[in-house]
C-alpha cells in the first residue's frame, strides 16, 4: 500500500460521507466532501507519476474509486430529483456495459491494457462537472444557468464513449 493508493482508498471512504450529505440537504458540507474526493483524484496520479509507485492495484482502485463517487453521486442526486433519473440511468448503463465488457476478457483469458480513452476522459470531466454544478447551484442559485450544458453534455459524452467502448471491445474479441 503506497500513498497514491491509500489516498484512491480515502476516496472510495468519502462516498458514504458524501451521500449521507447530500442526503440530509447539507449541500456545503456535500460539497467540500466532492471537492476533497476530487483533489485525491488528481494527487494520487500525480504522486504516482512522479514518484513512480503506479501499481496494478492502482490501475483498478483508481478508476474504480472514480466511479463509485460519480455513481453514488448521480444516484443520490437523482432520488432528491436534484439531477434526472434518465441521466443516471444512462451514466450507470454505461458503467455497468464497461465492467460487463472486462468480464467477458476475463471469461475469454484477454488482458486488455487498462488506458483511458480522451473521449472517456471527457465524459468523466462532463460528469464530475455537473455533480458539482448541481451542489454549487444548490448553494449558490447563479450556477443554475450551466446546467443544462451540463446536463445535455454528459449524456451526449457518456453516449459516445459507451459506444467507443463497445466498438473497441468487440474488436479486441474479434481478432485471432
Amino acid at each position: 500500500m503506497n500513498l497514491p493508493n491509500l489516498l484512491s482508498l480515502t476516496r472510495v471512504l468519502l462516498i458514504p460521507i458524501f451521500v449521507i450529505l447530500i442526503m440530509q440537504h447539507r449541500f456545503g458540507w456535500a460539497l467540500i466532501a466532492y471537492a476533497v474526493a476530487g483533489v485525491t483524484d488528481g494527487v494520487d496520479g500525480l504522486i504516482a507519476r512522479i514518484t513512480h509507485q503506479r501499481t496494478e492495484l492502482g490501475a483498478y482502485l483508481d478508476p474504480i474509486a472514480d466511479k463509485l463517487l460519480l455513481s453514488a453521486g448521480f444516484i443520490t442526486l437523482a432520488i432528491i430529483e436534484l439531477l434526472p433519473n434518465w441521466l443516471t440511468v444512462i451514466v450507470i448503463s454505461r458503467d455497468l456495459i464497461i465492467l460487463l465488457g472486462f468480464f467477458i476478457f476475463i471469461l475469454t483469458n484477454r488482458r486488455p491494457k487498462i488506458q483511458p480513452l480522451l473521449v472517456s476522459k471527457i465524459t468523466t470531466g462532463f460528469q464530475i462537472s455537473t455533480i458539482l454544478l448541481v451542489l454549487l447551484t444548490v448553494y449558490h442559485p447563479s450556477f443554475k444557468i450551466l446546467i443544462p450544458l451540463a446536463i445535455y453534455g454528459t449524456f451526449v459524452f457518456t453516449i459516445i464513449s459507451g459506444a467507443h467502448y463497445i466498438y473497441l471491445g468487440t474488436r479486441i474479441l474479434n481478432e485471432k
